[in-house]
């Protein structure tokens, strides 16, 4: 699968995604960096085909009303460290991807998956 990490989720989410298969870029990957407007960052997920990984709220509202980015998955974790937002985004990630196959949106909370279309 492919995805594009946002600016407030750690670059090591991207890498561990790379490591597992996936291709992953993280904002700061990008010419802006973390700088990229978000028009930028779903413009280019729209482009390459990419799932955008947010915490940020704005994508849902433009993915709702604008349908992009097209595919959405967003981490309504709190504030968690990072090593515990890493190991319950392995958990889950089979169970993520899956979804992706019936929904264009997904949201990773603490303790579950919501598939939302």
């Amino acid at each position: 699968m492919k995805w594009l990490v946002d600016a407030q989720l750690p670059m090591r989410l991207a890498a561990r995604l790379s490591a597992l298969g996936h291709d992953a870029v993280h904002t700061l990957d990008l010419p802006c960096g973390n700088r990229t407007p978000d028009g930028e960052i779903r413009s280019r997920a729209d482009r390459e085909g990419r799932t955008v990984i947010t915490k940020d709220a704005d994508f849902v509202e433009s993915h709702l009303l604008e349908g992009s980015p097209e595919h959405l998955l967003l981490i309504s974790t709190g504030n968690i460290g990072n090593p515990a937002l890493l190991a319950l985004f392995e958990f889950h990630l089979l169970r993520i991807v899956s979804a992706f196959d019936e929904a264009s949106s997904v949201e990773l909370t603490p303790d579950k998956i919501v598939v939302r279309d």
